[in-house]
């Protein structure tokens, strides 16, 4: 990744979120749940093109759960805007837990307009506690992780 990249991290997983009126909200911008619920939809579009999908999670009776969120929104986005948005798993331990980053980028400026991070948690899907990550999720999971740089 050259030093000019936009990207916070090498090798994004990238779609495009094109703004329509059901995004926004009384602010006349991008609403936070329309933000969150891109964010899901990037995560399992990632998942899939990693070849993990939720008809894998019934399978083994185990899934990944969100236990927590941090979503900064840094600038506002509007009406038919095209937002750039980018995934990366940065942290999977293999066992329970799996870290996943998110940029967004306003396609006309370049800018970042919103970062997210959220956490996931192993479980199982019959009684929602917590479980060891099936061997198949760590194979998948752990060498997609792209390691966040060290200050």
């Amino acid at each position: 990744m050259s030093d000019l990249s936009p990207w916070q991290y090498a090798n994004p997983f990238v779609t495009d979120w094109v703004i329509t009126a059901n995004d926004i909200d009384h602010y006349n911008h991008v609403n936070n749940v329309a933000y969150l619920s891109q964010q899901e939809r990037l995560a399992w579009a990632h998942s899939h093109s990693l070849g993990l999908g939720f008809e894998h999670y019934q399978q083994a009776g185990k899934g990944m759960v969100i236990f927590r969120h941090e979503l900064n929104y840094l600038k506002p986005a509007f009406l038919d805007d095209t937002l750039q948005c980018a995934t990366w798993i940065t942290d999977c331990d293999g066992k329970l837990l799996l870290t996943r980053e998110f940029q967004y980028i306003r396609q006309s400026s370049g800018e970042t307009v919103y970062q997210g991070r959220t956490q996931f948690a192993c479980i199982k899907l019959d009684s929602g506690q917590p479980s060891r990550m099936p061997k198949a999720f760590a194979d998948v999971y752990m060498p997609a992780c792209v390691p966040r740089p060290t200050a």
